[in-house]
Formats: structure tokens, C-alpha cells, sequence
């Protein structure tokens, strides 16, 4: 394979940036730009002092860290060149080392190289990129247990229990002599499919958890105007982020934000007040309004305690009554006028006591269990899941075949169907296309 070279660190002014190196001449091309001790003849693991040339001329001091194979991330050879963090030396000494031989690194290729060297499994290569944008405890421990191979460690066991029982099968249908069918199909079989059957059920009820740990969650301020949301927005984002006053209409366009709350990432869109209106602008932000709503994983509709429900609110109430919702009756410290009936949040939105009992209601709307004892059976990662409910569906389908008598070798096809789509959760079998469409979403460098 070529030599390929890509800046690590990201774009912009900084104290260093780091342009790193992995290929068989990775050694060798920086060499011929660096002035200080011979790269060639250094050992592994050792940094060392010099300067980057281009011809006569230096382009800048740097730190140069030399890796060999294979105790690398590669296990390739690898170079980082530590250099100042302007962008442009950094580009330069990005330029000097593919004019010595280096190709420009695809986005994720460094990792996609750890993965096709046998370095990591793709659970671990997802989980590269999960720890990066991690934004919460929760969600990093998520991606670590991945990392440090829990996940790979799980569907490994997985696999070996149905390795057992094709092996029992495959036996018993080449060597007839020394198996009895009965006893392998209800007596071997089907307790380790239904054990297993049970442990990947318990993956897919926690899917939508760890779904939500990893990507946070959208949600959607809807109400008529004046009701309060703007308000509510600056006191989960603890900002004045959306302009707030008393006339009707003043959010015209949605305004976003993102709060932790709790280990939970809540994606908040203030959304324009809807009403009739003929206003333009305010009209363009009522249609934006409701196209949040349709796309929303969770609404926070407000309704006012100081008014009487207007057919918007009704309006409202029925648009959103088959989402993930809560209610809130804002102003209570008015009057009560409302004629509200069903299960809402009764609040005034400026109290602080008020936005805690918000922050758990939400809390329980989105959690289904407490999220304290994260494991590796915690898998948000869309791609992981489906080849885990394709798993699961194989093994039902052979339990099915057991409980209705039928042949063994029937069976086996349902079982090693379930065996090849937990190989592809850790990368044994995947398809190439998937592989490639993986490691582009990647960040450059990396």
C-alpha cells in the first residue's frame, strides 16, 4: 500500500498542528525534509529535534515521533510531525511531504488501515469517531467500552455459542451414527437459542437508550405565540439565546441550541408561535414550525394558563398526540382561565424550582431505565443494531423450525444466517461498499 499523509489536528491558528504519516516509506520521506538525527536509524516510540526544509530553506522547527511497525495504529510505520499551528506552515509541510512521496489521505483511511491490518474490529473503528464527538459522560463510556473491545467481546461469545451448535449439527448430519437428531434439536439447541434469543432482545430494548445517549435528542418548542417558549429555551440553555417580550410574534424563524441535561443531549428548536398570520416573514416561520414538529423526536408543547384554549392550541393537541410529548401549562402564577384536560406539567416557566421538575419530566420521557450501569449491550449505532435485529430474527426462525420437528439441516440455515450477520456487526464478512461508505463519514486525519 502507498504512504499516505494527512494534518491530524484541525484546521485554523494554534499552538502546534500535527501532520502525521503511515506507510511502508513514511520513515524514509520524512527523512529527506528533516534536519536532525537520521529517522532511519532512530528506535520506535522516540521523539526527536530538528527543522523541515524545503531545499535550502527552513520552513519550520519542529518534533518528529517515530512509530514502527507494528505496534503502531496502523501497523504500518507512522510519523507525526509536531509543527507550529499556523495554516500555513502546516500546508507546507503537508505540501514538502507529498512531494516526497506521500499520497493524501482519505478521510478515515488511517483508521480504515488499523481495521484491514487486523489493529481493531469496525465496532472499534465506529467507536474512533463516537469518543470524538462525544459531548457527555454517558455517551463516552458508551464509546469506549466499544473501543477498549467490550462490544467486539460480546458478539465474539455470540458467535462461539452458535459455532457450537452448527458444529452439533454438521456432525449429526455427516456422522448420523453418533447423534441422535432428537436429542441435538430439543435437548442441545434450542436452550442456547433461546439464551441467546433473549440477550440480543435485551440489546434491541436498550437500543433506543443508547441511541439517545449517543445522539442526544431533537425536540421541538411548539406553542401559539406568547406562551412562553423563547423562555423556556433561555432557561434550559441558561442564556438569552431567543428574544423574549410580551408581543406576539416576535420569534419568527426557529432558533436552536443544545443543552446537557442529566448525561442527555436535548437538541432544543425554539420554533416561531403558530397562528394565522399574514405577515410574510412571520408567515414563513409558522410553515418552518411545523415541519420541526413532523421531524421532532420529542415536543414541548406550551399552552397558556391565563387564556382560554384557542383552536391553534387545539390544533396543536392534535397534531402532536401520537409524538413523544409534554405538556406544559405555563404562567400558573396568573389566574387560571385554561380548560385543558389531560396529562400536562403545570409550571411557571421563570421559577427555578418549576425548571427542575421540567428537566425530570423530560429526563423520564426519554430514558426508559436508568442509564448508571452502561455496558456493552448499550449499542446506539444504527448500523450495528440492524444486523443485530437480523441476527435475531434468523435465531427465531430456527426456534420456530425446532418447536415445528423440522430437519436439522433446515435449522442449521437459519443459524448460520444469524452467525454471518453478527460477523458483519465486528467486520468479518461485511461488504466492501459498506466498509468504504463507513470510513468516508470519518473526520480527516483520522
Amino acid at each position: 500500500m502507498s504512504t499516505i499523509v494527512s494534518i491530524s489536528t484541525a484546521l485554523g491558528s494554534g499552538a502546534i498542528s500535527i501532520v502525521r504519516l503511515s506507510g511502508e516509506d513514511a520513515i524514509s520521506i520524512v527523512n529527506k525534509k528533516f534536519k536532525g538525527k537520521n529517522l532511519s536509524k532512530v528506535k520506535s516510540h522516540t521523539v526527536h529535534y530538528g527543522h523541515i526544509y524545503d531545499g535550502e530553506t527552513c520552513v519550520d522547527e519542529v518534533l518528529v515521533s517515530v512509530f514502527r511497525a507494528p505496534k503502531t495504529y496502523t501497523m504500518e510505520d507512522v510519523v507525526e510531525i509536531n509543527c507550529h499551528g499556523g495554516m500555513f506552515v502546516t500546508n507546507k509541510v503537508l505540501e514538502l511531504m507529498v512531494d516526497g512521496g506521500a499520497e493524501i489521505a482519505e478521510p478515515g483511511e488511517f483508521t480504515k488501515r488499523a481495521f484491514m491490518n487486523g489493529r481493531i474490529d469496525l465496532t472499534q473503528a465506529e467507536a474512533v469517531m463516537d469518543v470524538i464527538s462525544s459531548e457527555t459522560n454517558n455517551s463516552l463510556k458508551c464509546a469506549n467500552l466499544a473501543l477498549k473491545g467490550d462490544v467486539y467481546k460480546m458478539i465474539v461469545k455470540f458467535q462461539s455459542l452458535l459455532m457450537d451448535c452448527i458444529t452439533k449439527i454438521e456432525v449429526n448430519i455427516d456422522y448420523p451414527e453418533y447423534e441422535d437428531e432428537f436429542i441435538v434439536t430439543n435437548e442441545y439447541l434450542l436452550p442456547r437459542l433461546i439464551e441467546l434469543k433473549s440477550k440480543l432482545e435485551d440489546i434491541l430494548s436498550k437500543a433506543n437508550d443508547s441511541t439517545i445517549i449517543r445522539e442526544g435528542i431533537k425536540t421541538a418548542i411548539i406553542g401559539k405565540p406568547n406562551v412562553g417558549k423563547s423562555s423556556l429555551l433561555n432557561a434550559l440553555l441558561g442564556e438569552e439565546k431567543a428574544i423574549v417580550t410580551n408581543i406576539a410574534g416576535t420569534t419568527r424563524d426557529t432558533i436552536e441550541g443544545k443543552i446537557n441535561l442529566g448525561g442527555i443531549i436535548l437538541n432544543l428548536i425554539d420554533t416561531a408561535g403558530v397562528r394565522d398570520t399574514s405577515d410574510v416573514v412571520e408567515k414563513i416561520g409558522v410553515e418552518k414550525s411545523k415541519k420541526v414538529l413532523e421531524e421532532a423526536e420529542l415536543v414541548i408543547l406550551i399552552l397558556d394558563n391565563s387564556n382560554n384554549l384557542e383552536d391553534i392550541d387545539k390544533e396543536l393537541i392534535n397534531m402532536t398526540k401520537d409524538k413523544k410529548r409534554l405538556v406544559i401549562i405555563n404562567k400558573m402564577d396568573l389566574p387560571r382561565k385554561i380548560d385543558f384536560v389531560g396529562e400536562a406539567l403545570e409550571v411557571s416557566i421563570l421559577n427555578e424550582d418549576d425548571l427542575g421538575k421540567i428537566e425530570q419530566r423530560i429526563k423520564k420521557l426519554c430514558i426508559s431505565s436508568e442509564i448508571n450501569n452502561i455496558d456493552a449491550t448499550y449499542i446506539g449505532n444504527t448500523r450495528q443494531i440492524s444486523l443485530i435485529k437480523k441476527a435475531l430474527k434468523s435465531i427465531k426462525d430456527a426456534i420456530n423450525s425446532i418447536n415445528e420437528g423440522l430437519p436439522v439441516d433446515i435449522i442449521n440455515v437459519d443459524i448460520r444466517s444469524s452467525y454471518l450477520s453478527l460477523g458483519e456487526v465486528i467486520g468479518k464478512g461485511s461488504p466492501e461498499d459498506i466498509i468504504d461508505n463507513l470510513f468516508a463519514n470519518f473526520c480527516l486525519g483520522k
